[in-house]
């Protein structure tokens, strides 16, 4: 048997991605995970090619799990709040080496023993830093959306966050790229939850409509409704924190990259006094405009249901969903990051966003990297890129403007 991974549906890279066996004697293929509504990655076989393992975004993390060849019986065999990643089996012992992070700790290596269920980790390169930090709290929160279905949610808690004071806190509404990408519990070096809260934020990563990990059909509900129900989820989650006591409502600000970029872009308009400060990296600001300038004409074809010249509802829903529709309402000072190498969301996309805001006599700034791409990956680069970015949020919202 050959197994290998294989997405259903043509041009779209965010479908389930199934395991298929392929009988090398008969030439018939199968589907191993055809009652399992998750995505398998890293996918393994078993020395003995009775059970295939493989990881899974699963509920705010990524877990490792185990499917029986011939029973179909799937196990999880990992938990707990991280991200793990499988790398591979070893030889014939009962173990699996993985990755292991959290949004506290970036990767470590570890074992996972397949039958007492086990975690060891193995490495502990930070070991020494770690000793003289204090960490962040990280905590799961559930919310209903205005549909009435739960929205999960991770909370990032500053490390001298006190439940029993009064003081206010403010608070980061972060907005996840992807779309379809879940707030799992990785550990970035750039949008790094542990530092935002390090630097005096409650911090909210809302798994909104769109993300893996909650089931195929929620993942399937940002595909043509950019600007819909996962902009509603973002704001219901967003209200409940707000009235949160230990939040002060006046000093809550919204980030995001890339669709979260987009995210920041489309609450500039529609956030109804929510929000103190805005900013935006590499985001998408006019769908029209991008869909003639992006290198990933295939992921805006799905998503957007095609050319915005289609048909007449394609273009009511680039009318609809783009930010750039929405300017008249801008007043929140925005921060907008863009790379010139940025070929997906390209750089034009900035320019024009910061373009609107100073037309609109709104506080505005724009940080460029010429050397960057979609993502700001020189290590001095990114020192700048984080410099800037609290200067903006303190300037606005930060804990020296804060109550006691």
């Amino acid at each position: 048997m050959i197994a290998f991974g294989s997405m259903e549906r043509p041009g779209f890279e965010a479908d389930r991605d199934r395991i298929m066996l392929y009988d090398r004697a008969t030439g018939q293929i199968t589907e191993l995970t055809e009652d399992l509504d998750q995505t398998a990655h890293h996918i393994s076989w078993k020395y003995d090619s009775s059970e295939i393992y493989f990881d899974s975004e699963t509920r705010g993390t990524n877990q490792v799990f185990r499917i029986h060849v011939t029973s179909r019986q799937v196990t999880q065999l990992s938990e707990g709040q991280f991200d793990f990643a499988l790398q591979s089996t070893i030889g014939e012992q009962p173990y699996l080496l993985v990755t292991q992070q959290s949004m506290l700790r970036p990767v470590e290596l570890a074992v996972i023993d397949i039958e007492s269920k086990e975690t060891t980790t193995l490495s502990d390169v930070n070991r020494k830093i770690y000793t003289e930090l204090e960490l962040p709290k990280v905590e799961q929160r559930f919310v209903k959306a205005t549909d009435g279905a739960e929205i999960h949610n991770w909370v990032i808690l500053p490390p001298d966050f006190d439940a029993t004071s009064t003081k206010q806190w403010p608070m980061l509404t972060y907005c996840q790229g992807g779309p379809q990408g879940q707030i799992g519990q990785w550990f970035s070096y750039r949008w790094n939850f542990h530092l935002m809260a390090a630097q005096g934020y409650v911090v909210l990563a809302v798994n909104r409509r769109g993300m893996p990990g909650f089931g195929q059909e929620w993942n399937d509900q940002i595909s043509g409704d950019w600007g819909g129900q996962a902009m509603q989820d973002i704001l219901a989650a967003t209200d409940a924190m707000m009235a949160d006591p230990h939040i002060d409502r006046q000093r809550v600000a919204a980030v995001g990259a890339s669709f979260g970029g987009y995210t920041t872009y489309w609450l500039m308009g529609n956030h109804a006094d929510r929000f103190c400060a805005m900013i935006a990296h590499c985001g998408v600001f006019n769908l029209e405009s991008m869909y003639g300038s992006t290198e990933e004409l295939f992921f805006v074809d799905w998503d957007m249901g095609g050319p915005y010249w289609k048909s007449a509802e394609t273009q009511e829903a680039y009318t609809k969903f783009s930010p750039h529709r929405f300017v008249g309402n801008w007043k929140t000072p925005l921060l907008v990051i863009h790379c010139e190498k940025d070929f997906r969301v390209p750089l034009t996309q900035g320019l024009e966003a910061f373009t609107a805001a100073q037309a609109k006599g709104v506080p505005s700034r724009f940080l460029y990297f010429p050397a960057e791409g979609h993502w700001v990956n020189s290590p001095q680069n990114s020192v700048l890129w984080n410099r800037v970015f609290y200067e903006w949020l303190d300037k606005y919202c930060g804990a020296s403007k804060g109550k006691q």
